[in-house]
């Protein structure tokens, strides 16, 4: 160990949103990895930078009561999770935390009621996800996994507790496979999917496959139940390996009698049991009357639409990728819908001929970057309630700041869906009714 180094005794005060123990150190805050609010811990500086400085953690003096042994070995190298060492009654909180205080920092609001969290299984619950792969020539062998934390390299993991079964054993698998092909430095990337009765695995591959490859990739569909798909440039070029034989990748909404195809590449909500509370909470808190129209932004592949024309006179749902738009639309013919259509349209623009309709409900579920063009248009429809479902705090609280200062609406009320146990993510809800009198 070098003698020149450093070593800081000092108190844990906070976390960050993505989970590192935060200590003050004069005028600049520390951030230190692995470390829990009321720990003493000793440290290391590492990076000093001009607002703060990054830490390794060397020893930790006393532990939180909330600290708990993580039950994954790869916790602390793969960047997938990064709180498993916190109690999970402690990460619910800390969610609910940096929900209330994004709200409080950005836009000064308190809503009038938090709901209750929704939960659901902490372990073997994500049915999607994109893995790195990487030929290490050093151990001569292929890695799947997630990427390091703060690294560019995959983790070296045979397998993986918050997926769901059995996808959860796939990044051992798939290792041992790809290590057999012509591929196994020219295979980046490997994403999984998991419907109720089938599952998926897209294989983003840079060359051809030889045919010996294509033989390797149909043995390990069949050992693991697994559709194989090869990408060999954009989203277009995906195809199956056995075309005759791939399944149709499918989950429901049992409230609302509803099943939704998707694809193996689509977005969709990872957590099944949390997504479906999810929807029924939200269609709770809308109060859907049956002679409502209902305009759902950012609406995937109907995920709330569907649910919402089952009590509503009329909804539109309106996605910017186009492919999803005709999932969605096939899932509306699937499911016998009648009274919902589906548009595509960029949502970062500022016209819409459908902003100048009448609506009486919307729903926002848009993506990290927030809705902040949509929420800037909302006044001239003025929707008696919105649903906004939001998976950063940050920019919910920034659009709830216009809609209440700008568009006349109040914050009725907010709380979390943890649809990612173990990791920093954050998805919550909020539901706005406009003013009365205005």
């Amino acid at each position: 160990m070098r003698s020149d180094v450093e070593f800081l005794d000092v108190q844990i005060v906070d976390l960050t949103h993505d989970g590192q123990g935060v200590a003050d150190l004069g005028e600049r805050r520390v951030f230190v990895p692995g470390a829990l609010p009321g720990e003493r811990v000793r440290l290391t500086l590492r990076r000093r930078r001009r607002q703060y400085h990054e830490a390794d953690l060397i020893e930790i003096l006393e532990p939180s009561v909330e600290r708990v042994e993580p039950p994954c070995k790869y916790f602390g190298r793969c960047g997938g999770c990064a709180v498993q060492h916190f109690s999970y009654e402690a990460q619910v909180t800390f969610k609910q935390t940096i929900v209330q205080e994004a709200l409080s920092r950005i836009a000064g609001v308190e809503p009038e009621v938090w709901l209750e969290p929704i939960l659901g299984p902490q372990w073997n619950y994500r049915r999607r996800a994109r893995l790195g792969v990487r030929f290490v020539k050093g151990k001569d062998r292929v890695l799947v996994g997630f990427k390091e934390r703060a690294t560019r390299y995959v983790t070296d993991m045979a397998s993986c507790r918050v997926l769901v079964k059995p996808l959860d054993k796939l990044p051992g698998e798939l290792s041992d496979a790809i290590g057999e092909t012509s591929l196994r430095q020219r295979l980046p990337q490997v994403e999984v999917s998991a419907g109720e009765n089938v599952r998926a695995a897209v294989l983003r591959v840079l060359n051809d496959p030889t045919e010996d490859d294509l033989s390797i990739f149909r043995d390990l569909g069949r050992q693991q139940e697994l559709d194989v798909y090869l990408q060999r440039a954009g989203p277009g070029t995906i195809r199956a390996i056995d075309p005759s034989g791939v399944g149709q990748l499918a989950y429901s909404l049992p409230d609302f009698d509803l099943t939704l195809h998707f694809s193996p590449t689509d977005f969709l909500q990872v957590n099944a049991e949390v997504n479906a509370a999810l929807v029924t909470q939200t269609l709770r808190l809308l109060e859907v009357q049956k002679n409502d129209r209902v305009l759902d932004l950012y609406c995937g592949l109907g995920n709330f639409s569907l649910p919402l024309a089952r009590h509503a006179g009329e909804v539109l749902g309106v996605e910017g990728e186009s492919g999803l738009v005709a999932r969605a639309a096939g899932n509306a013919h699937l499911n016998k819908i009648d009274n919902v259509s589906f548009i595509a349209g960029d949502l970062n623009q500022l016209e819409w001929s459908f902003m100048r309709g009448a609506w009486d409900l919307v729903v926002l579920d848009p993506p990290r970057s927030g809705a902040q063009a949509v929420v800037s248009q909302m006044a001239q429809i003025a929707p008696r309630r919105i649903a906004y479902v939001s998976c950063h705090p940050a920019t919910l609280a920034r659009d709830a700041k216009e809609l209440i200062k700008s568009a006349g609406y109040q914050l009725i009320a907010v709380g979390i869906a943890d649809m990612f146990p173990h990791t920093h993510h954050v998805e919550s809800i909020a539901l706005f009714e406009k003013s009365k009198g205005i």
